[in-house]
């Protein structure tokens, strides 16, 4: 980013006569990663971001944003005075993007939107110059800081968009102003906010009431909500899936433990293999093929960068006991679909020893919560996992729907404050062959069973 002060005051439409000569060469809203060249942005959190200003002043920017009802407390760089912070990082980061004009690729989805964006990415590199959402900076703040620290030579930017409430997608999606947009998919993930699924796909396809006219709406044509939707879209449109009846479907998935290949429709004779495991990661890979597509890359292209894919937050990784079991771990975030999904990929995976699962709660499902943890029940035999360990309140659900499955030995259940004695338990149980998978909600703090494990 190349910016001199002067077009900062002319893109948030402030007058001024005496504007310092500087150079703005970045933005940044946390004093603490403030370098030279910054514009500091002082936004709301959980502290106000005014008071860390000397921070950032040591830290090196060149000038920062304030807020009008703040006291100036020293002269030390200049100061762009405006009424609200917030406001103004957006229009900054609207003006820069119509400056910099690339592509925008939007993303969103309860589940997979980080991998389908890295995925995208990936393939769009291979014949652009492409800038991506950093990690999951994907709300108010990081949709942003996404666009205003993006290379000036961007070709490609593709955006990660999460919501928590209604409203959010669509103010993300009239700053990004997408050319593409993407819907991963539909699960029960915030259902606790919005009430019912039906909900929770009226606030994604908030995705493209800001899609350009001749822009195109990528989505999961196996999920009925999103085709019911997607008859008021007036937009180009194509869908992917597991059904014959989508644009883009996968054949001849293989599943492994570390890796899973597939085929296509329409490229029969190409296999592409993705590092990860989970027919669910097909589907992901399979958005950012029919992105890919559009975008006129070559599917031999495509393989290969698939082939070659980093993801940036792959949350379910393979780990090591420190007896030589094999650990799935899966700590920091869990819902209905998720759990659902890593259950199913654990049993196509073959293995020399017993498959156990340890399932913590699953959080923010409101009133929806005892029936979707009882809801994992039909995924969950003694054939395919010798022992359930469950942890939580809510997993006294699916252990009430499970006794008939299980004998008492091997269904356990942990409240969330006995971690030690599940620790324990699975201390004595785990053998060097087994497979064991830890799911749940970070704030069943799995991590730290994982940690005694390891």
């Amino acid at each position: 980013m190349k910016m001199k002060l002067r077009e900062v005051y002319s893109a948030l439409k402030i007058t001024s006569e005496n504007v310092a000569d500087v150079e703005i060469t970045g933005v940044c809203f946390d004093s603490r990663k403030a370098k030279a060249g910054d514009l500091f942005f002082p936004l709301q959190g959980e502290r106000d971001g005014h008071e860390f200003i000397n921070s950032a002043i040591e830290n090196g920017v060149s000038a920062t944003v304030w807020q009008s009802d703040h006291d100036i407390p020293n002269d030390k760089i200049p100061y762009v005075v405006v009424k609200n912070v917030s406001n103004a990082f957006e229009t900054l980061a609207k003006y820069y993007l119509n400056k910099v004009n690339p592509k925008v690729v939007a993303v969103t989805g309860s589940n997979g939107k980080t991998t389908t964006k890295d995925m995208i990415a990936k393939i769009l590199s291979t014949s652009n110059n492409v800038a991506k959402t950093p990690l999951n900076f994907n709300n108010e703040i990081g949709v942003p800081f996404t666009i205003l620290n993006m290379p000036t030579n961007t070709e490609v930017l593709v955006v990660e968009m999460g919501m928590d409430r209604p409203g959010q997608i669509d103010n993300l999606s009239s700053i990004a102003n997408p050319d593409i947009s993407v819907i991963t998919m539909i699960g029960e993930a915030h259902i606790e906010f919005f009430g019912t699924r039906d909900k929770i796909a009226d606030a994604k396809m908030e995705i493209v009431d800001h899609l350009h006219e001749d822009g195109t709406f990528i989505y999961n044509g196996d999920e009925p909500l999103l085709l019911e939707r997607a008859k008021k879209v007036e937009q180009n449109q194509l869908t992917f899936g597991n059904n014959d009846s989508n644009d883009l479907y996968a054949t001849e998935i293989k599943a492994g433990k570390t890796t899973t290949s597939f085929k296509t429709n329409l490229w029969p004779e190409i296999e592409f293999e993705i590092p990860m495991m989970g027919e669910y990661n097909v589907s992901n890979a399979l958005a950012a093929i029919t992105v890919g597509r559009i975008s006129h890359i070559k599917p031999e292209a495509m393989q290969k960068a698939l082939s070659e894919l980093f993801v940036t937050e792959n949350r379910t990784e393979w780990i090591k006991a420190e007896n030589g079991a094999d650990i799935l771990s899966d700590v920091y975030n869990s819902n209905p679909t998720a759990a659902i999904e890593v259950l199913n990929s654990l049993k196509a995976i073959k293995t020399d020893g017993r498959k156990l699962i340890v399932l913590g709660d699953m959080l923010e499902l409101g009133d929806a919560s005892k029936e979707l943890h009882e809801s994992l029940a039909s995924y969950i035999d003694a054939v395919n996992f010798a022992k359930v360990y469950l942890v939580g309140d809510d997993m006294k659900y699916l252990r009430d729907k499970l006794s008939d499955k299980y004998d008492s030995e091997n269904l356990l259940w942990y409240g969330k404050d006995q971690l030690t004695e599940l620790t324990t338990d699975l201390k004595k149980e785990l053998t060097p062959n087994d497979t064991v998978l830890l799911k749940a909600s970070h704030g069943i703090h799995l991590e730290n069973v994982l940690h005694e494990l390891i």
